[in-house]
C-alpha cells in the first residue's frame, strides 16, 4: 500500500536481501554456508527471536566496508520509496559490527552516503538511532556511546533491540542517561516478548519517548491508560510479530483492540527481508487480515508522522500529515 507513511521501526541490517547477501560475499571474499539464494530463504523460518537472531548475525559477514552499507541502504530506501514510506527512522547495531573488526566509522560514513542524498534520490526523509544489544554488557553499550560521539551530528537517538527475555531495561539505566545528557533522543524495544513491566521500566528508568513493539501492554489495563494519556507511540510491526510466533496468525493481531483503546500505534516492517515484507506490505497485510477500512489506514498513517522525530521541522510534518489526508484509496 503506498500511502503516505514514516517508517519508525526498521533496522537496516534486516533488510539484507538474499540476492544482496551472496552479491557482498562475492564481494568480499566471504563464504556462505548455503548453496544458493532459495536455500537460504528456508532458514527464513523462525521458531522464535533466538532462532531469527542467529541467522542475523550470521548474515551480518558479508558487510565490511562503506560501500556495502551504503548499498544495503539505497536497497532498502528504493523499496521504501515505492511503497509510499516518506521518512524513515532508521536503527543500526554498531556492537555487531565492531566484534567483526569493522569500526564505527565505516558502519556510519556507509550508512550516510545513502541517507545524505535520500531525499534528493529516493524522496524519503531520514534519521539514524543507534541501538544497543541487550544481550551485550551495559559496559559494551557505554563503550559503543563513546565510540559514536565523533558522528552524533548524524545520529539522532539510541534504541535498545536483540534478545529480550533475561535483559530488563534497568540494566542500561546509565547508558541512557549519558545519552541523554547528549541531546539524544531515547526509544527501546520492550513488550515484544518480554513482560508489561519491561515496558514501564523502559518509561520510568530510560526515559524513552516510544516504545518498540509494546504488545503485551494489553495485559495491563493500567499500562494501556497510562500510554493512552501520555500519547506514547507503538511501533507495531505485525508481520515480524507472526513469523517470530508473537502472534500465531495475523488474524489474531491485537491492533484493532489497541486502537481502539485509544493507544497511538503505527505499522512498521522490522527486518522486512526476513520476515515477509516491506512497510506497505505490512499495511497491506493487516487490512487484509483484520479487515480495517479506509480510515482506520489513514490513521495509522498519520500516526507514524505524529510520532516521528520532527519536531525541528514542524513544517515537513504538516506536509507529511497533508500528504496522508490528500491520498485517495485505489
Amino acid at each position: 500500500m503506498s500511502i503516505p507513511k514514516a517508517e519508525l521501526h526498521l533496522h537496516i541490517e534486516g533488510t539484507l536481501e538474499p540476492e544482496l547477501a551472496f552479491e557482498l560475499a562475492t564481494r568480499n571474499g566471504v563464504e556462505l554456508p548455503y548453496a544458493d539464494t532459495d536455500e537460504l530463504r528456508k532458514a527464513y523460518r523462525f521458531e522464535d527471536l533466538q532462532s531469527f537472531l542467529n541467522l542475523y548475525y550470521e548474515l551480518m559477514a558479508v558487510l565490511r566496508t562503506e560501500r556495502d552499507f551504503e548499498d544495503l541502504a539505497n536497497a532498502y530506501l528504493a523499496r521504501a520509496a515505492a511503497q509510499g514510506v516518506r521518512h524513515a527512522e532508521i536503527f543500526f547495531d554498531p556492537q555487531a559490527h565492531l566484534a567483526r573488526g569493522v569500526d564505527m566509522g565505516t558502519v556510519v560514513e556507509g550508512l550516510w552516503r545513502a541517507l545524505g542524498d535520500s531525499e534528493a534520490r529516493h524522496g524519503v526523509s531520514t534519521q539514524l538511532i543507534l541501538c544497543f544489544l541487550r544481550d551485550e554488557s551495559a559496559e559494551s553499550a557505554l563503550e559503543t556511546l563513546d565510540a559514536a560521539k565523533p558522528y552524533l551530528d548524524r545520529i539522532v537517538g539510541v534504541g535498545l533491540d536483540s534478545a529480550e527475555v533475561g535483559h530488563p531495561p534497568v540494566k542500561f539505566r546509565e547508558v541512557y542517561e549519558a545519552a541523554a545528557a547528549l541531546g539524544l533522543r531515547r526509544v527501546a524495544h520492550a513488550g515484544e516478548e518480554g513482560p508489561p513491566s519491561y515496558i514501564v521500566e523502559a518509561l520510568d528508568v530510560l526515559g524513552v519517548e516510544r516504545i518498540d513493539h509494546g504488545l503485551r501492554c494489553m495485559e495491563s489495563p493500567e499500562l494501556v491508560a497510562r500510554l493512552v494519556r501520555d500519547r506514547i507511540p507503538l511501533t507495531l510491526c505485525p508481520l515480524s510479530n507472526v513469523r517470530l510466533r508473537t502472534v500465531d496468525v495475523l488474524g489474531d493481531h491485537p491492533l484493532p483492540a489497541m486502537l481502539d483503546a485509544g493507544l497511538l500505534c503505527t505499522v512498521n516492517s522490522d527486518d522486512p527481508a526476513y520476515f515477509g515484507g516491506y512497510a506497505g506490505d505490512n499495511f497491506d497485510a493487516v487490512r487484509l487480515a483484520l479487515g480495517l477500512g479506509e480510515e482506520r489506514l489513514r490513521e495509522l498513517a498519520r500516526n507514524s508522522f505524529v510520532a516521528a522525530f520532527l519536531e525541528h521541522d514542524e513544517e515537513r510534518r504538516a506536509r507529511y500529515l497533508s500528504e496522508v489526508e490528500a491520498y485517495e484509496f485505489g
